[in-house]
């Protein structure tokens, strides 16, 4: 039989979601699609790095993102670049 570890998969995904549903709170933003996937990527990018709370990844996520124009995405498409 094969052991996943899927409850310390669980147990990873529930600190990286509620790191990113208090740094949501702390500027009293909507979360959007884009936003969303940018404090994931960077949770993720925490996490691995051996941040382990969700206190630590909100707080670091805070001082990264300070304002709720930090979350906005100005990349350009990709059809722009064709």
């Amino acid at each position: 039989m094969i052991d996943f570890n899927l409850s310390l998969r669980t147990k990873d995904v529930n600190v990286l979601t509620e790191a990113i549903r208090t740094r949501y709170r702390y500027n009293r933003i909507t979360p959007t699609e884009g936003a969303t996937q940018l404090l994931c990527s960077a949770a993720v990018d925490l996490f691995s790095q051996g941040h382990r709370t969700p206190e630590e990844l909100a707080t670091l996520l805070i001082a990264r993102f300070e304002s709720p124009h930090s979350l906005k995405i100005n990349a350009t498409t990709s059809a722009a670049h064709h």
